[in-house]
């Protein structure tokens, strides 16, 4: 079953700012930046389980996939998927609110 993929308002601003930047050096690295994290991000509609459970969090529902060096967070609904956090993997995850 497909489901739906929602991005959080923080998680879409996390990955702007990253893309902001990456753009002062190269705006076509930033670009890249956010292609690949949407196009993974709509990987999860058909693979949701497909990325390791976050070890911070250790729950099952919640994942992340690599994006470069950033970790795309999410958490995985009956009927969506919900990416939570966009985090440069060098940071220390805080974890969720």
């Amino acid at each position: 079953m497909a489901r739906r993929v929602a991005w959080t308002g923080s998680a879409w601003q996390e990955l702007e700012s990253a893309a902001d930047f990456i753009a002062r050096d190269s705006p076509r690295y930033a670009t890249a930046l956010i292609a690949e994290a949407r196009s993974a991000s709509r990987s999860l509609q058909s693979s949701p389980l497909r990325g390791r459970v976050v070890p911070e969090v250790a729950d099952q529902a919640v994942r992340e996939l690599f994006v470069k060096s950033y970790r795309l967070i999410y958490e995985v609904r009956s009927d969506v998927v919900i990416v939570l956090a966009f985090v440069h993997g060098a940071r220390q995850f805080q974890g969720l609110p």
